[in-house]
């Protein structure tokens, strides 16, 4: 599931096999300039965007019910590995589904 609010660049829409594109997960393009990838920035960046994802249920549960049932796979266009969106939002739906449970 690619989960960036833009597509990737240089990747073919027609050459990527996903299940969906859930950009609404992304982080807002304001805190996304803000971050800029700046490692020092890391820990803040995880508050606010979590705090971003608290407001947007409704584009993360169908995600955390599917990593209930089955695999999940969040795609991300960021270089860096450690300090990217896709990782809190895996930490944030683990959290959510170690507090409510699979349905």
């Amino acid at each position: 599931m690619l989960v960036d609010r833009l597509w990737p660049r240089g990747v073919r829409k027609d050459a990527v096999g996903l299940d969906g594109w859930i950009r609404e997960v992304a982080p807002s393009a304001a805190l996304r300039r803000w971050f800029g990838h700046e490692p020092s920035r890391w820990e803040a960046f995880r508050h606010r965007y979590a705090a971003e994802l608290d407001d947007l249920a409704e584009y993360w549960r169908p995600l955390a019910d599917q990593a209930a049932h089955r695999p999940l796979t969040l795609l991300y266009a960021a270089r860096d590995e450690e300090h990217n969106h896709a990782l809190v939002l895996k930490d944030y739906l683990e959290c959510w589904l170690h507090g409510h449970g699979p349905r």
